[in-house]
């Protein structure tokens, strides 16, 4: 092959075109607990396909590697792969990959690095709180060890001696549709482990060890819904959001509509679409509005949704996290935390009610969901739609900019009339008693004699 004419321009090299001996294969590693920085790490022979001499360890990873000088056993987090020139000094080896799956697509690992030099916070101190505390101990998980019949030995099961209670264990294994534990095959063969401890050290049962989920959760049964008929006001946004889907582009949407407009309605269908092309979306809600008539609304209009909010267990976190990472969820609706759902096929994003503060995280790390939320729909390419009644000064100031699409929803649905709202001005109240002006006396008692309720808000003090 004729050689390539150089470039003007040093060019770094592919990884293939590397001198692999010349090389080692490093792992980058960023520590949850201790000092800030990335360390590098050798990957042993172990983990290597020596034939294209690539890592079967791969970024996302946790993994447990010899820190500091005590060189004690601490885990990190995989950030990065690659051949690079053999060190100066001597680098210590990964002692052992935690995960069978990656936990941190590179999608993920981006957007964590970004939150860490944008809150000015350790990235290390992000990707733990990125990853819940039940997917990091595998909760509701156990290591089982599965049983099944090598394929040479059911074709010639007739033809083997063996005792009659030997031969119902292989039988009921033969006939089971999937491989079975040893407590399962023992009530199945009605037998005790002697039999098949047997059959094992014979070769005729096989054996693997697998972690499996200790059960799901229940489905709960919702009345399905159909689609609303919309306003034009509606109809209005639902197109302009339609249009941002159809040229698969980040763009951020300001949806402004009263209370009552029915900006939930707009998103919902919009959300049906993103879901027909057989993409995931994602509505981050205030931790308050998780109630269950609002994710009725959302069960009652799709097959497969996740809920994650903070009074879920580890196991249920664990759970619904391998769903959504898998791709069987739809719809993913949640809290803050919620943004970081690890959804294969992200279509769009919403942020309802986001003028909220609890988006804002008070502990370490300190991010906001709104910010959060743009980014990974600006890295990923997808839009992102903020609703509210009452939007905040920054997306306001945005949307006046025109860094933000501004959608305006002014009218109500079904044209119902705005609620009554009437100013008393105390000052001006004479011989009054009380903090109550009698306008509101007068209001509370023909609510009470009408055998309903009032509800007083009161300002905040101190």
């Amino acid at each position: 092959m004729k050689k390539s004419q150089q470039s003007l321009f040093e060019e770094d090299p592919a990884a293939w075109e590397l001198d692999a001996a010349a090389h080692a294969v490093i792992a980058t590693v960023v520590m949850p607990k201790g000092p800030d920085g990335e360390f590098d790490y050798l990957v042993p022979d172990a983990m290597l396909d020596q034939r294209h001499k690539a890592a079967f360890l791969e970024p996302g990873r946790r993994v447990k590697v010899a820190f500091g000088r005590g060189n004690r056993l601490a885990m990190g987090y995989c950030v990065a792969v690659g051949l690079k020139a053999p060190p100066t000094r001597k680098l210590k080896s990964i002692a052992e990959v935690i995960d069978a799956e990656t936990l941190l697509t590179p999608a993920m690992l981006r957007l964590t690095r970004w939150m860490a030099d944008y809150y000015l916070c350790p990235w290390g101190q992000v990707l733990e709180a990125v990853v819940p505390a039940g997917v990091r101990g595998q909760a509701g998980t156990r290591e089982v060890v599965l049983l099944s019949v090598p394929t040479r030995v059911a074709a010639r099961l007739t033809q083997l001696k063996l005792s009659a209670k030997q031969r119902e264990v292989l039988e009921a294994l033969a006939v089971s549709p999937k491989p079975l534990t040893l407590k399962q095959l023992a009530m199945r063969a009605g037998c005790t482990s002697g039999p098949i401890a047997a059959l094992r050290k014979q070769g005729l049962i096989e054996s693997r060890t697998e972690r499996l989920d200790l059960g799901e959760l229940d489905a709960v049964d919702v009345a399905r819904e159909s689609p609303k008929m919309l306003n034009d006001d509606q109809t209005t946004a639902l197109r302009e959001i339609n249009r941002a889907l159809d040229a698969s582009q980040h763009q951020t949407i300001l949806v402004h509509g009263v209370t009552g407009s029915g900006k939930t309605e707009v998103y919902i269908q919009a959300i049906e679409k993103v879901v027909s092309f057989g993409r995931q979306a994602i509505v981050l809600v205030p931790e308050i509005s998780l109630t269950p008539q609002t994710v009725g609304r959302f069960r009652a209009r799709f097959d497969h949704i996740a809920v994650l909010h903070s009074h879920l267990s580890d196991v249920e976190r664990h759970r619904h996290w391998r769903r959504i990472a898998s791709g069987q969820v739809q719809v993913v609706v949640g809290a803050r935390s919620a943004v970081f759902a690890p959804t294969p096929n992200l279509g769009l994003i919403v942020l309802d009610e986001e003028h909220e503060n609890t988006f804002k995280q008070d502990s370490a790390p300190r991010y906001h969901a709104r910010e959060v939320a743009r980014q990974r729909a600006l890295a990923e390419g997808l839009p992102l739609v903020l609703a509210s009644a009452t939007p905040s000064l920054e997306s306001w100031r945005r949307a006046e900019t025109g860094e933000y699409k501004l959608l305006s929803m002014p009218k109500r649905v079904n044209d119902w009339p705005m609620p009554a709202v009437r100013l008393v001005d105390l000052r001006e109240e004479e011989n009054r008693r009380g903090a109550l002006s009698r306008p509101l006396v007068q209001a509370i008692d023909e609510a009470l004699r009408d055998g309903g309720q009032a509800i007083l808000l009161l300002n905040r003090r101190g």
